[in-house]
Parts: C-alpha cells; sequence; structure tokens
C-alpha cells in the first residue's frame, strides 16, 4: 500500500482544498520506488484523428533528442474574438502530471480516447522522467542533495516508452508543459513551496535540459528525436502539490510563459491574469452525495474518499467510481449551463483504488463528446489552445464574463448580455 506521507497534508473538504496543496503525482517504475505515473474545424476539435503519426522531415536540434518539425499537426483554427450576442464556447482541459508511461498502459489509453473523440490535452512532463537513474547525478535540486527526488526515476524501458508517447501525443496535437523534476513538497526547507525565483530558473532549466539532452543522457541515438522545439513549446505547468506558484510567476512571466495551471482551490468562473499570465487553477466542483466541493483532480477525490490508502477494500469502489465520474460530469454541466466558464481536470497516470479514477475520467470525456456530437459548441482543448483563444477575446467581453458567478446564468440570454460592451477592463 501506498501513502501519501511524502506529498504533505490532505485535505477533505472545499476549505480544505482551497487552503492547502492537495496534487499528488503518479508514480513511475524505476524499482519499487513510486513516481508520477491537419487542423480542426472551427477551432472546436471536432473531427477525429487519423491513425498512426504523420510523417515528418526532422531537423535535429542540439544533440537530436528534439528536432523541429514544422507547425505541430492537429490545430484547431486560428481563434477569433466573440461576436456581439454570441454565447462563448465551453472550453474543458483535461491535464496529466508527469505524464510517464510506466507499464500500466494509461498514456496510450488516453491518446487512443482523445484521437476518438477528438479531444486534445496537456502533458506534463517530469524532466526526471527521461533521466535514468544511473544519471541521477546530473539533477542537483534546490535546497535538496543532489539526484535527490521525491518521485521515482523510470527504468530504462519505461524511459523509451514515456519517449514514445510523447512523439505520438504532439504529433496529435497535444500540449507538452512541465510539472518540474523532483516533485519536493510539505512544508520542510526543501520543498518547492519555499524555493526562490532563481531556484525556480535552475529547477526549469534543468528539466527542459533533460527533455532536450535525454540522447546523451542515454546514449540512445538510434530513437527517434522528440517532433518538437522544446523551448518554443514550453508555456505553462504545474507545480508538485500546488506550491509555490509565487516564486515562481516572476520567472514564468522572464521566460515567456503564457500560463500557469498551479493554483488549488480556483472556482468555476472565468480566468484573470496573475502577474501577466493567465492563471488557471484547478477548481471546485460538485462532490455528489457530500455537503462540500472537491478540487478537480483524481488525488483530491481519492484524498476524499479513502484519506491515505491507494489500495482500500474493493466494495468501496464502485460507489466511488461513480461519485467521480459524476463530480466531473456535474462540474462540466454547471458551467455548460450558466456561466460558460472552462472546466479545468487534472490527473495522474495511476491506478489507485483498482484504477477508478481513470474510469471516471473516461466515463467524464466520453459524456463531454456526447454533449458535443449533439450540437453543443463544446470544445477539448489544452491548455495551450486555451489561451490562444482568450488571448484574442476583447477586454470588456471578458471583463463581462467574468462578472458572472459559479452557476450564474448570464441575465436575459446569451444574446442579451454580450450583445452590449460592458465596462474595459483589460485581462
Amino acid at each position: 500500500m501506498r501513502t501519501f506521507s511524502r506529498r504533505g497534508m490532505l485535505g477533505v473538504g472545499a476549505g480544505a482544498t482551497a487552503a492547502v496543496a492537495l496534487a499528488g503525482c503518479s508514480g513511475g517504475s524505476g524499482g519499487s520506488s513510486p513516481s508520477d505515473g491537419s487542423s480542426r474545424s472551427g477551432g472546436s476539435g471536432d473531427g477525429a484523428k487519423p491513425s498512426g503519426s504523420p510523417t515528418v522531415a526532422a531537423r535535429p536540434i542540439g544533440d537530436g533528442s528534439t528536432s523541429f518539425t514544422g507547425k505541430q499537426p492537429h490545430q484547431p483554427d486560428a481563434p477569433q474574438p466573440l461576436e456581439p450576442g454570441q454565447e462563448p464556447p465551453q472550453f474543458v482541459v483535461f491535464s496529466w502530471d508527469g505524464a510517464g508511461e510506466v507499464g500500466n498502459g494509461l498514456f496510450p489509453r488516453f491518446l487512443d480516447l482523445a484521437k476518438e473523440h477528438g479531444a486534445s490535452m496537456t502533458f506534463f512532463l517530469s524532466g526526471l522522467y527521461l533521466l535514468p537513474e544511473s544519471k541521477k547525478r546530473l539533477y542537483d535540486p534546490p535546497n535538496n542533495p543532489r539526484g535527490a527526488s521525491d518521485i521515482g526515476y523510470l527504468t530504462d524501458d519505461h524511459i523509451k516508452e514515456t519517449l514514445k508517447n510523447l512523439r505520438r501525443a504532439w504529433l496529435e496535437g497535444h500540449e507538452i508543459g512541465t510539472h518540474f523534476n523532483g516533485h519536493f513538497c510539505g512544508e520542510s526547507h526543501g520543498s518547492v513551496k519555499h524555493w526562490t525565483p532563481k531556484q525556480w530558473r535552475s529547477e526549469i532549466d534543468q528539466a527542459k535540459s533533460f527533455v532536450k539532452q535525454w540522447r546523451t543522457n542515454t546514449g540512445w541515438t538510434e530513437l527517434e528525436p522528440l517532433p518538437f522545439d522544446y523551448d518554443k513549446e514550453l508555456v505553462g505547468g504545474r507545480t508538485p502539490c500546488l506550491l509555490g506558484q509565487d516564486n515562481l510567476l516572476p520567472t514564468a512571466r522572464a521566460l515567456g510563459w503564457r500560463y500557469d495551471a498551479s493554483s488549488p482551490g480556483g472556482r468555476q468562473v472565468w480566468p484573470v491574469k496573475k502577474q501577466g499570465i493567465w492563471d488557471l487553477p484547478l477548481q471546485q466542483i460538485p462532490f455528489p452525495g457530500r455537503s462540500f466541493e472537491v478540487l478537480s483532480m483524481d488525488y483530491n477525490m481519492l484524498a476524499n474518499q479513502s484519506l491515505n490508502s491507494t489500495k482500500a477494500p474493493a466494495h468501496n469502489y464502485p460507489g466511488w467510481r461513480k461519485q467521480s465520474a459524476q463530480a466531473y460530469i456535474q462540474g462540466f454541466k454547471r458551467a455548460y449551463e450558466t456561466n460558460r466558464a472552462p472546466l479545468f481536470i487534472g490527473n495522474h497516470f495511476e491506478t489507485w483504488n483498482g484504477g477508478i479514477y481513470m474510469d471516471a475520467v473516461e466515463e467524464a470525456i466520453k459524456h463531454i463528446a456526447r454533449e458535443k456530437e449533439k450540437g453543443a459548441d463544446v470544445r477539448m482543448v489544452s491548455f495551450r489552445q486555451f489561451v490562444d483563444w482568450i488571448d484574442v477575446q476583447k477586454p470588456e467581453v471578458l471583463a463581462k464574463l467574468r462578472t458572472l458567478e459559479v452557476g450564474q446564468k448570464p441575465a436575459g440570454g446569451w444574446q442579451a448580455f454580450t450583445g452590449g460592451t460592458g465596462a474595459k477592463n483589460p485581462a
């Protein structure tokens, strides 16, 4: 049985989730160590993607670990500002912390599901997942011993599988962000909670180097390069356990990042910028059968169901699976039927409690896809694609959207609500 002592406090209600960091990291298999484990029409993510990865002519970058292959395939059409009287689309972002393939087949499972339903996702890659444990002393984490990590290093086979799935993910239109490296949480001096902007820069530089130099670090020169320039691809991330955002943001802004997804306890309202960067938090969503709401992440549902156990008695699983799936679905329904605030969901490639949280995510994706098939303007996108859209909206329109509270419908309907100009307020 795994426990979460290394990850800091676990909250169980909406008040707790708003006050403390609650993001876990999925598990890799570096021995027994735990770890994380063509355009679409109308910019809506409609249309299934073709099977297999397209053939591209790669221009190597650096040691050939990464490469330039041209414009990323399977991206939405260029976003357009909302017209007066137009209702906003319902955006949904599914994101994955760690993004390592550790032999449980979850990475390709959700790539297949995304392809089937024309969805794009964001994969927050832990840089250490491309660094062999034999080279762990290349990692110099702030305020921690060289080579230390609170997540496990992957086996060589799992690094290769992770590389394979990252290639496929990018070529199928998904975003590769960062979950940084060693996942240091809690209250200790070494926790990311206490890192300075300069230390965050060191951590980011190292995370990028592990992606950009995996060939040098592994010696696997026969493997295909990653098909993207990570310096240009990386425009956002999520911190371990949702800690340390305030000191991360000055560094992220200096690096030209466009968003950060590290805030805990967000609400289902239209987002704002923090220190010049879009603040795209995990959100409190309905938790069926409970009087409080839960943070929109699989780990937090587990924390409220089985506390620190990842292998609770199996008789609980059917009820917990249904409760988790309905939390996502009710969060989607509340936004779609009212203020149309984007829904942000975080996950891990983990089989906690018999894999029920992965089943819940799949059920939510299928439910949302069915709504899209009925004609709803629902867009399952990556964080990067969402900020592409929000960046072209008129500030006065965004300001008016932000006046809508959680679960609040626009007065007089969308045509009346967005037909006026509203007060100007820069995003």
